[in-house]
């Protein structure tokens, strides 16, 4: 068990200059985002984020076209206290939560292959841990999707997938892709929790429906780094570009000075793609090669050998 739990950006506000500007960042806040708050106690649902019927008028979009726009102290101050609140709130729902990340492409479509992989992960890796991904479309949406359908048959899942295929991406209609979600959990009753890790700093990317707790950030450094850290139990790298590499070999300088009780299991799916396509495996194994991590860095080829390395202990000798 990674012991990283505790984390987050302290905002001291000690002066009565400090304590002026606060109560202009929650007024600036206020006045920008009809119902942003700055200094909530929980994290986001899907229905609060999308509470209206038409995306560019939900609390989402809003957020994101004030996050683009707004400068100066006070807003920049806005954005820091309610990260920290989303912080705060994200320590809380982890609690006693053993939480596997799935990390992978955003420009997964739905009906392709690579969606499917995806969904059927998080429904193997859900029934035992709860999953987190970065909250957005693609891979992480399918994540999501499959880990909140856990407890449910193949069949639902199915069923979910073919729905979700006729309107393949959030572009050009966000809309139509909300409305597909919406479709799909109207019959699918009691979830599994799960939870999604995006933010505004990709504002183009709507979050995803099926993730039954949003943690939506501002500050995207900020995100990254917590994802990988509350990702306790390991992580499960899918095939994807720029930010799936980062998200490697950020979690990989975290087990890398980790003490051997702290590690925590790094899974890359796709041998071809990742040591052929995008040879992110050479350099990994190269890194762990005599540290502490080396017995917990895998490089499998299909989910089902993922999802297993969760239930099962390790075999020996993982990086060949």
């Amino acid at each position: 068990m990674r012991n990283t739990r505790t984390h987050g950006v302290v905002v001291a506000v000690r002066t009565e200059d400090d304590r002026t500007l606060a109560s202009g960042a929650r007024q600036v806040a206020h006045d920008d985002v009809d119902h942003l708050e700055v200094e909530r106690s929980t994290l986001y649902t899907a229905d609060e984020l999308y509470d209206a019927e038409h995306y560019a008028d939900t609390l989402d979009a809003r957020a994101a076209g004030w996050a683009r726009t707004v400068t100066g102290p006070a807003a920049a101050l806005a954005q820091v206290l309610h990260d920290q609140a989303i912080d705060t709130a994200l320590s809380a729902w982890i609690a006693e939560r053993p939480l596997v990340g799935v990390m992978g492409g955003h420009a997964a479509t739905r009906g392709s292959a690579s969606y499917g992989e995806a969904a059927r992960l998080g429904a193997l890796l859900g029934g035992t841990h709860v999953v987190a991904t970065g909250g957005g479309p693609g891979a992480m949406e399918a994540a999501n999707l499959g880990a909140r359908l856990a407890r449910h048959s193949p069949d639902m899942l199915a069923e979910a997938l073919a729905t979700l295929a006729r309107v393949p991406s959030f572009e050009p209609s966000v809309d139509d892709w909300v409305a597909s979600a919406r479709t799909v959990l109207a019959g699918t009753g009691a979830p599994t929790p799960s939870l999604g890790v995006p933010t505004w700093h990709y504002g183009h990317e709507p979050p995803n429906l099926f993730a039954t707790a949003i943690a939506k950030y501002f500050r995207n450094a900020l995100r990254e780094a917590i994802l990988v850290q509350v990702c306790d139990a390991g992580i499960v790298f899918l095939p994807g570009a720029g930010g799936t590499v980062q998200e490697i070999f950020q979690d990989a300088c975290e087990n890398y000075y980790a003490a051997e009780d702290d590690v925590a299991p790094m899974v890359l799916v796709g041998r071809r793609y990742w040591t052929e396509e995008l040879p992110a495996w050479p350099l990994l194994r190269g890194l762990a090669r005599g540290r502490a991590m080396e017995p917990h860095v895998h490089l499998v080829d299909t989910v089902e050998e993922a999802a297993a390395l969760f239930t099962v202990p390790p075999v020996l000798d993982p990086l060949h």
